[in-house]
């Protein structure tokens, strides 16, 4: 008896994963629930378990091959099937085309990359480019799929116009051979690699005459054209000389890049900020800090009381705990709230689920729990799917205030400052007094596409005045 390895369903809105590592060969002996696969999605990296013990009978996908949840990844045969090989046949896909089969095929080789010497208005009138190698697979034809016309998000569409491509001659990795951001800048890498496209394409308007690194004398005569808006625009591009460091992209950097360039372009961000005045609550803490670490195991950070604040307001602002689905806004009705962490690998933001029902002390626990799991890189995609609002904390050195980029499809989020002794006017008694404080700033961002001034204002003013209360039970 055969069993399919397939790809699971890690998190809400994952779709599809992409191969990172094969930790088992074909013809292995595997156990049931032993580690055969590492998936990497837009959330987090994980290893697949085996569904059942048996030989692996065939390595269907490929490393570096992306594919939808639900998709074949391995065929495993169970120990004593009597008719395992008649019943591989059937399961096994057809066999990759055999290399001479892809070499009767020069024309796609042949076909020089485009010669761009000025703004292209439309892609089409592109010629074709040699399509892309993906890891594990041959060359694939870059044509439209045979089952109607091709749909292409509006990034894609615009870096295409931008970058005067022919999307017809991208193949792409996603779901039903959908083209992808990533797909689209492999084929742009694949273009810069090949000398020819090296040769003819300008950069910034202006043909480079020799494949040195630039000094400051070649920089200085290899003046660019005057600086234009729109597809026509190229920037410079530095090129590393002695000394350098050059550190490529790490797969979570380029996802965390390409999760915020999205943000920027889709959602208007509008940055507010507010004094609040947090010299309650830091009381509040350090009179229970002693008493909370002998019980709960850990420190009591001011995290969770901002965390809880922010619940706090959300619930009396439903507003701001809101979706952008398509043309829509969503209010949610539980509130999940994403709490920013650093690593070393980049930053995460796993998420408090149902915060509404929990206490500073509950909160506190989650975010405890959170921490470890970061920490330990136990932090699964559900841990970091489902938020409705995010919490940055940056830092307590140096971080006067800032404002975050909207963790999308969210609204909001609100990022703290620097908490800081200082002289601040006071009322005593109906008289203006002068007193030290401990003051911070809250600066929150939200998107002016669903949240108006008044609302993000109101939301903003009511989170500082419950933090300034500080009527929380600890």
């Amino acid at each position: 008896m055969a069993i399919d390895v397939t790809m699971p369903q890690m998190g809400e809105s994952v779709v599809e994963g992409t191969i990172a590592k094969w930790l088992v060969k074909e013809g292995d002996v595997v156990t049931e629930d032993q580690p055969l696969v590492e998936i990497s999605t837009d959330k987090v990296d994980t290893e697949i378990p085996s569904p059942g013990a048996g030989r692996i009978a065939k390595i269907v996908a490929a490393e570096g091959q992306t594919l939808p949840v639900g998709a074949t990844l391995a065929v495993i045969e169970q120990a004593g099937a009597a008719e395992a090989p008649a019943k591989l046949k059937v399961v096994a896909p057809k066999a990759a085309p055999k290399p001479e089969a892809v070499a009767e095929k020069p024309a796609l080789k042949s076909v020089p990359p485009p010669s761009v010497s000025q703004p292209v208005p439309r892609p089409q009138t592109v010629q074709a480019a040699p399509p892309i190698q993906e890891a594990g697979a041959g060359l694939r034809e870059a044509k439209p799929d045979s089952g109607g016309p091709r749909r292409f998000s509006p990034v894609v569409l615009k870096i295409a116009a931008e970058e005067g491509i022919d999307l017809s001659h991208v193949p792409g990795t996603g779901f039903g051979g959908r083209v992808s951001k990533r797909d689209l800048q492999r084929y742009l890498d694949s273009l810069r690699k090949t000398p020819s496209a090296a040769s003819q394409s300008p950069t910034n308007g202006a043909a480079q005459s020799s494949s040195r690194p630039a000094t400051a004398a070649t920089a200085t005569t290899a003046t660019p054209a005057p600086a234009q808006s729109g597809p026509g625009f190229k920037p410079p591009v530095y090129q590393p000389l002695e000394g350098d460091i050059v550190e490529p992209f790490t797969r979570r950097r380029k996802l965390i890049a390409e999760h915020m360039v999205f943000s920027k372009t889709h959602s208007p961000h509008v940055g507010t900020v507010a004094e609040v005045d947090v010299t309650n609550a830091m009381r509040l803490r350090e009179q229970h800090k002693a008493e909370f670490a002998r019980r709960e195991g850990f420190n009591l950070t001011f995290l969770p009381i901002a965390a809880a604040a922010t619940v706090r307001a959300l619930k009396e602002f439903p507003r701001m705990n809101a979706s952008v689905v398509g043309d829509s806004v969503v209010t949610r009705r539980e509130i999940n709230l994403g709490i920013a962490m650093d690593t070393d690998e980049g930053l995460l933001v796993p998420v408090v689920k149902a915060a509404e029902g929990m206490s500073v002390v509950g909160i506190a626990r989650a975010i405890e729990s959170l921490r470890r799991k970061v920490a330990e890189k136990k932090i699964t995609a559900d841990d970091l799917a489902g938020g409705s609002f995010t919490l940055s904390n940056p830092g307590r050195e140096g971080n006067l205030y800032g404002f975050a980029i909207i963790n999308q499809p969210q609204v909001g989020i609100l990022r703290m400052g620097e908490v800081k002794k200082r002289p601040v006017v006071v009322e005593i008694d109906g008289a203006d007094a002068i007193a030290i404080r401990s003051m911070m700033y809250l600066a929150l961002s939200y998107d002016h596409r669903v949240v108006d001034g008044v609302l993000g204002n109101s939301f903003l003013y009511r989170a500082a005045r419950i933090l300034e209360e500080a009527d929380f039970e600890l």
